[in-house]
C-alpha cells in the first residue's frame, strides 16, 4: 500500500499498488505532456527568436553591405570627379598652350611675311632698276641702229667693244685683244682675246664675233645663223671660248635676259648683249685663273712630250734603219739558204751517184772474185788445152 498526501488539503490517504501505478502513470503522462508542451513552446519561442535574430542579422548585414557599396560608390564617384577636374585642368592647360603656339606661329608667319615683303620690295626695286637700265640700253642701241647703216652698225659695235676693253685694260696687263686679221681657210673672226700669267703661261683665249643689222634690212638674221662659223673660227685659231656679241633678235627674252650658254650646241660658246661684254670677260678670266697651275703643268707636260717626240723620232729612225738592215740580211740569208739547199740537193745527187757507183764496183769486184781458169775454160776444150787442163 502506498500513502499519498494531497498537496492542496494536506490530508493523507492510502492507495494500493495498482492504484498507485495508475495514478503515477497519469501524473507522468500529464507532466510529460505539460513538459512537452512547455518545451515545444520554448522551442517555438527559441525558433522565433532565432529567426528574428537571423532576420535582424541579415538585415544588419544587408544594411552593412548596402553601406559598404554606397561608400565604395561614393569613393569611386569622388575619384571620378577628381579625375574629371584634373582632365578639365589639363584640357585648359592644353588649350592655353595651343593658343600660345598659335599666337607664336601667327607672329612668326607675320614676321616672315613682313620679311618676305621687304625682300620682294627690295628685289622689285632692283629689278625695276635693272629693267630701266636694260630698257635704256636697248633704246640706246635701237637709236644707234636707226642712225647707222648696216655696215656701220657692225663696225660701231666692234668699236664699242674695243672701247669697253680699253677701259678695263689696266686690269689685264698681259692680255692680247686685237682684230682677227689672219684669214684661215677663207674665214676669220672679229676679235681675239688672250691672256697669260707673268711667267708666260696662256690660261684663257676667246674668239669674238660682233653681229648687228639695221631695222630696214630686208633679210633678218638670227644668232643661230652665225654659231657654226664662229665655232669653226674658234677651232682654227685654237681658242678655248667663243662669244657672239649680238644685237640681233632684239625682242628675244632669251638673249635679253643675260649671258646665254650655248654649250649644248657648240662647246664653250656664249651669246651676249654688248652690256655683258666686260662682265663675261671678267667671269671667264677669273674662272680660268683658278686652273692656271694645271695649265702650267700641262705646258710642262707638252714640253716633255716634245722631248719624248724627238726621242721617239730618233728611235723610230734607228728602228727603221735596223729593220732595213735586218730585212736585207734576211734576204741575203734567204739567198744563201737557197744556194745551200741547191748545193745540198746537188751533193745529195752526187752522193746517190757515188753510192750507185760503189754498188756497181762491189758487184764488179764480186764478179772478179768469181772469175777462175776453170770457169773460163768450162765447156771450152780449146782453152782447156791451152791452159793444160
Amino acid at each position: 500500500m502506498k500513502e499519498l498526501k494531497c498537496p492542496k488539503c494536506g490530508s493523507t490517504f492510502t492507495v494500493d499498488e495498482a492504484d498507485y501505478a495508475l495514478l503515477l502513470s497519469q501524473v507522468k503522462n500529464s507532466e510529460f505532456e505539460a513538459e512537452l508542451a512547455r518545451r515545444m513552446h520554448d522551442l517555438e519561442q527559441m525558433q522565433q527568436a532565432r529567426q528574428q535574430a537571423e532576420r535582424q542579422a541579415a538585415q544588419a548585414q544587408q544594411q552593412a553591405e548596402q553601406s559598404r557599396r554606397e561608400q565604395q560608390f561614393n569613393e569611386q564617384l569622388t575619384a571620378e570627379r577628381t579625375r574629371l577636374v584634373e582632365l578639365k585642368n589639363q584640357l585648359a592647360q592644353a588649350d592655353q598652350q595651343k593658343q600660345l603656339a598659335v599666337a607664336q606661329v601667327r607672329q612668326q608667319a607675320t614676321e616672315a611675311y613682313m620679311k618676305k615683303e621687304q625682300e620682294l620690295a627690295t628685289l622689285r626695286t632692283q629689278m625695276e632698276a635693272q629693267l630701266k637700265a636694260a630698257q635704256e640700253q636697248i633704246a640706246y642701241y635701237k637709236d644707234m641702229k636707226i642712225r647707222l647703216s648696216t655696215k656701220m652698225v657692225g663696225e660701231t659695235l666692234e668699236q664699242h667693244c674695243a672701247n669697253e676693253f680699253a677701259r678695263i685694260r689696266p686690269y689685264f696687263p698681259n692680255a692680247y685683244f686685237e682684230k682677227d686679221n689672219e684669214v684661215v681657210e677663207g674665214t676669220k673672226g672679229d676679235f681675239v682675246f688672250r691672256d697669260s700669267s707673268d711667267d708666260g703661261v696662256e690660261y684663257i683665249s676667246i674668239m669674238f664675233e660682233m653681229k648687228n643689222e639695221n631695222d630696214e634690212t630686208a633679210t633678218k638674221h638670227k644668232n643661230e645663223d652665225f654659231l657654226k662659223k664662229l665655232d669653226e673660227d674658234r677651232r682654227k685659231k685654237n681658242c678655248e671660248f667663243a662669244v657672239l656679241v649680238s644685237l640681233l633678235e632684239p625682242e628675244s627674252e632669251l638673249y635679253n635676259g643675260g649671258i646665254v650658254d650655248m654649250s649644248h650646241r657648240y662647246e664653250k660658246m656664249y651669246v651676249i648683249r654688248p652690256q655683258f661684254f666686260v662682265p663675261l670677260i671678267t667671269l671667264l678670266t677669273q674662272t680660268s685663273r683658278k686652273s692656271l697651275d694645271a695649265k702650267r703643268e700641262l705646258a710642262l707636260v707638252k714640253a716633255q712630250q716634245i722631248d719624248v717626240t724627238h726621242f721617239e723620232e730618233k728611235l723610230n729612225t734607228f728602228k727603221e734603219g735596223f729593220a732595213r738592215n735586218v730585212r736585207l740580211a734576211n734576204e741575203r740569208f734567204s739567198d744563201a739558204i737557197d744556194e745551200i739547199d741547191k748545193t745540198i740537193a746537188h751533193l745529195t745527187k752526187v752522193r746517190e751517184n757515188l753510192i750507185k757507183s760503189g754498188d756497181n764496183l762491189n758487184q764488179a769486184d764480186k764478179k772478179l772474185d768469181d772469175v777462175t781458169i776453170k770457169r773460163l775454160t768450162y765447156a771450152n776444150p780449146t782453152m782447156k788445152e791451152k791452159f793444160g787442163l
